[in-house]
């Protein structure tokens, strides 16, 4: 394979609408363009922040171009994840908001309600939106107004596999067309291919004779408390949803608890993937196993590209997610900009929102591999840079509508998530049932949004 990209982006869309929101101290990564300020510059400057330092380059280079047209200088400054949101939160609240800043569905809303944010629909008509994604106007629409323009779209979860492990296994890639899982059958696809695919110290599946459950060196695949890779989709694909059209957690469902069973017993009962113990605890140790060649098949998006690119050495692909009773499931998702309603530079403000929202403005984060760009004009720029670097990503841009969810939303939805994963948590480690901890997760998550 060609030399892998810069894993700097990698994070761009994992840290969309699904992690929980940072805590600590804020400290901005770098300032580039043009010295670091406050929202409350001159009228030839702005400031522009974002939380990923590989789209941060981007940006840079492509907005060069922009100041030459404008005569308006782009401080960016890169906030890291884990402190974005509290400094994002504080800034809004001390009036020194930088002008445009990256925000995801699950932290706009209190923003907009506060009306701390710019009204898009009376900065933009229609006629000055061309190429922007309709899924971003609909997620970022809140009480009938538009609150960000298009930055990035979420390319679709999918499942990367091990070539060597499936030829070790005597599986062809071709096998994986057909994956499926149903909580009703007694036996499916993904379970018998999983269960190949794991083996203990000697070499044993779970379906040999004497296979030590606790000496697993081999997974198959990566059933966790993940959000957007895992759980969002076997939600979707199996009937249920994880918010209702008001934004309360509604996944305690019939068909959600049974997703929520199926996935706690491909940990527990068919130990195809790894201990909650270490999942629950590293966010990351799915993906590293992958990497580490220690894994057939890895359930996840395109923010995890970039690494396993640069970090696996063995053959790899990516093929669609596994069908449920429902659908394939999937994810939709996007990142907006949006701008501070304290801005001390309206029009230029307007400028570089309406810059990042267009063809131009977008594609520059295609052509660097970080992210399906927000405006359709620009998306094919994408795929196109990981074709160059022999990835076929075909896979990731192809979503069913009819069972894929949408990121999380909503007033206070982040202490709400953070609330029902602890009590989740149990549920795969196995200390609760499905029936009795999905009910209780959901419960605890309204009590948060509610309180």
């Amino acid at each position: 394979m060609d030399p892998a990209p810069s894993p700097s982006h990698s994070a761009v869309t994992r840290r969309t609408a699904l992690r929980a929101m940072g805590a600590g101290s804020a400290a901005v990564g770098v300032c580039l363009l043009a010295a670091c300020g406050s929202g409350s510059g001159s009228s030839d400057s702005l400031t522009f922040r974002l939380w990923d330092e590989g789209a941060a380059k981007a940006y840079e280079e492509a907005l060069k171009t922009f100041t030459q047209d404008t005569g308006i200088q782009v401080a960016i400054e890169t906030v890291p994840w884990a402190d974005y949101w509290t400094s994002l939160r504080n800034d809004i609240a001390a009036g020194s908001a930088p002008d445009v800043f990256w925000t995801n569905s699950s932290n706009f809303t209190d923003y907009a309600a506060g009306g701390k944010l710019l009204n898009i629909d009376q900065a933009f008509p229609d006629s000055d939106r061309q190429g922007w994604i309709e899924e971003a106007i609909t997620q970022y629409t809140f009480e009938g107004t538009l609150w960000g323009v298009p930055a990035l779209a979420d390319p679709n979860i999918a499942v990367y596999y091990n070539k060597e492990l499936l030829d070790a296994a005597d599986l062809a890639v071709e096998d994986l067309a057909d994956l499926a899982w149903d909580p009703s059958a007694e036996a499916d696809t993904l379970r018998e291919i999983t269960s190949r695919l794991t083996l203990d110290s000697a070499g044993r599946t779970p379906a040999d004779d004497g296979f030590d459950a606790g000496a697993v060196v081999q997974f198959g695949f990566n059933a966790a408390l993940d959000l957007q890779a895992i759980i969002l989709n076997f939600l979707g694909s199996n009937g249920a949803r994880y918010q209702d059209d008001d934004g309360r957690l509604a996944f305690a469902s019939p068909e959600g608890t049974e997703a929520f069973g199926y996935l706690a017993d491909l940990v527990n009962t068919h130990h195809v993937a790894p201990s909650a113990a270490d999942t629950n605890t590293n966010g990351d140790f799915s993906r590293d196993q992958f990497i580490q060649g220690k894994m057939g098949l890895f359930q996840s998006g395109a923010y995890n590209l970039a690494n396993i690119h640069e970090g696996a050495g063995f053959e790899w692909g990516i093929v669609p997610l596994p069908a449920g009773p429902a659908g394939k499931g999937g994810v939709t998702n996007t990142i907006v900009a949006a701008g501070s309603a304290s801005s001390a530079n309206a029009e230029g403000q307007k400028e570089l929102l309406a810059w990042i929202a267009s063809a131009d403005g977008s594609r520059c984060l295609g052509d660097k591999g970080v992210g399906l760009p927000g405006n359709s004009q620009a998306q094919e720029a994408w795929s196109q840079y990981w074709q160059a670097h022999s990835v076929d990503v075909s896979a990731m841009t192809a979503t069913d509508t009819s069972s894929a969810l949408p990121g999380p939303f909503g007033s206070k939805i982040q202490g709400a998530m953070e609330a029902a994963n602890k009590v989740l948590q149990d549920v795969f480690l196995g200390a609760l049932d499905a029936e009795t901890g999905v009910r209780q997760a959901q419960d605890a998550g309204n009590g948060a949004i509610d309180g």
